[in-house]
């Protein structure tokens, strides 16, 4: 199960952790709503320079799809 902290929430902005399963690397993920926009920016990196395996690519794809929905 992956494990999401929300670490800032205001208005039209929220900055979350997400704790990986397999090695407990934490990655941020971010979403920015701008109050004019119909549009949501979502940013997800890892804090370690090394590949990540697309997991970000692949987290901010599964976002994307929900949202759709």
């Amino acid at each position: 199960t992956t494990k999401y902290r929300i670490v800032k929430s205001e208005l039209g902005y929220l900055h979350t952790e997400v704790k990986s399963d397999l090695i407990g690397f934490i990655d941020d993920v971010e979403f920015y709503l701008p109050k004019d926009e119909n549009v949501i920016h979502i940013r997800s990196a890892s804090r370690v320079g090394f590949s990540d395996f697309d997991v970000n690519r692949n987290r901010i794809r599964q976002i994307a799809a929900a949202l759709v929905k």
